[in-house]
């Protein structure tokens, strides 16, 4: 084709001879996701803009003019006006020639000393920095409302499970203080994985850096990272930041899922713990009784959507060469489709969990069945001389006994237990009492009332200086 016939609006079409194929521009635009980049993508230009007049490299008029064209492109783009197009293939390029329409020549001075490949890992670095900060504080949100629960059921015991089978009484909020402690270290490894992100890769330029005398510490600086790259080669393709917040956010949505499904069981009728509020549940089209627990089915499901996110960038960044390659453009949709994920799914939770209602009855009802105090049984054996396992042996038979019988431990004679062991005498029965078992657990991180109201105390306390 000869050059006077081609047709294209590319920055970068000077090489070519043919204009680029319709179904190309297609296939590769990435504009029609990436555009939400656009405050970290001109906050970006900006003080590039900046640093190439304060180090002498473009004038300062320039400057001046790229600032207010890309001040006004912003308006635009937040007020909806701004038209985006395939053609320009993503959002820097669109910016830039909506910069260059509007300002004319000081426009083309912008992308000196940069390449697209340094600025989209720059602009990518902003945006998740944001994002670990809102998602930490959802998770905060998340917390409160754990300890809103633990607060206001202080005294209510419940049966821990072990293999869904019931197995020794716990307080209320010490079950909410163990998806507590989850979402700290969920909320620590965020903090960890921010330092990570927080590195400016500007100033990388394509691959190999730049022959102009550039400030990247200025750059750094002025857009709040807190130092640069150490090498070019891995600054532009590097996505490991992105992997280890989709692994972070992979682990926070598993702990959303578990208290999901105990949610979802407490719920069920067959257990009937809890009663979730109706604004978070559906109905059935057909079935008039059902009362389906929605959110909580919802959130679980989706943790498989951000597990398959991690595996997908894992997965393209595992053969790639240095330095960039077009496949890393695949990064964004995971990354955004997570963030949006997780970030709504820790809010509703948030939402549902302070309005969680426990139905006591029930409750009370299952924890004095099941031989929950099996263990304490065993324990006041030993506590008397007897080698655990002998004693192991002798409350299993009682168990037995009491199955055969119908009956729980607590509803045996003392007769009947002194027959399995003339260790057993009359204060038995504080022992294999539920608030006697409950109360034994003294050892730090038990669930005893006292190291109960401890835990909590010191939750509150931590939660107070955020």
């Amino acid at each position: 084709m000869n050059e006077d016939k081609k047709v294209s609006r590319k920055p970068w079409d000077g090489r070519f001879v043919e204009a680029t194929e319709k179904m190309l521009e297609g296939f590769s635009a990435s504009v029609h996701y990436d555009c939400r980049l656009y405050r970290q993508d001109i906050a970006g230009s900006k003080v590039h803009a900046r640093m190439l007049a304060r180090q002498g490299i473009i004038p300062d008029k320039d400057a001046d003019a790229i600032d207010n064209g890309l001040s006004q492109i912003e308006e635009e783009i937040a007020s909806g006006d701004f038209v985006w197009s395939n053609e320009l293939e993503d959002i820097h390029m669109n910016i830039e020639q909506a910069l260059v329409e509007r300002i004319g020549e000081a426009g083309k001075r912008l992308h000196t000393a940069r390449s697209r490949n340094d600025q989209v890992a720059a602009d990518t670095r902003l945006y998740l920095r944001e994002e670990i900060d809102r998602l930490n504080r959802l998770l905060s949100l998340l917390q409160k409302a754990l300890l809103q629960q633990a607060r206001a059921h202080k005294d209510l015991i419940l049966p821990g499970y072990t293999h869904l089978q019931r197995a020794q009484p716990v307080l209320w909020p010490h079950h909410m203080l163990a998806y507590f402690e989850m979402f700290t270290r969920d909320r620590d490894r965020l903090q960890d994985c921010r330092k990570r992100v927080n590195i400016c890769p500007l100033g990388s330029a394509a691959l190999a850096g730049t022959g102009f005398p550039i400030d990247r510490e200025y750059v750094a600086e002025q857009l709040g990272f807190h130092g640069i790259t150490a090498n070019s080669l891995d600054a532009v393709s590097d996505r490991d930041f992105i992997i280890e917040f989709l692994a972070t956010a992979g682990i926070i949505m598993a702990h959303l899922s578990r208290l999901s499904e105990e949610l979802i069981i407490w719920a069920s009728a067959e257990f009937s713990f809890v009663d979730l509020p109706d604004g978070f549940c559906t109905g059935s089209s057909i079935m008039p009784q059902k009362k389906n627990p929605d959110v909580p089915e919802l959130v679980r499901g989706k943790t498989g959507r951000v597990y398959g996110h991690l595996m997908s960038l894992l997965t393209i960044v595992k053969g790639l060469p240095l330095a960039y390659n077009r496949d890393l453009q695949e990064d964004k949709e995971a990354l955004f489709d997570t963030v949006d994920t997780v970030c709504a799914s820790v809010e509703i939770m948030a939402a549902l969990v302070v309005r969680l209602v426990p139905k006591k009855k029930n409750i009370h009802r299952t924890v004095t069945q099941g031989f929950l105090t099996a263990t304490d049984l065993a324990d006041y054996l030993v506590k008397k001389g007897m080698p655990f396992r002998q004693a192991h042996s002798i409350v299993g038979k009682a168990v037995l006994r009491c199955i055969s019988q119908g009956k729980d431990l607590a509803e045996m004679s003392l007769e009947d237990l002194k027959a399995f062991s003339s260790l057993i005498d009359e204060d038995i029965f504080e022992v294999l009492s539920i608030e006697g078992s409950v109360g034994t657990r003294r050892c730090p991180g038990g669930t005893a009332p006292e190291r109960v109201t401890e835990a909590l105390a010191k939750a509150e306390k931590k939660m107070t200086y955020e």
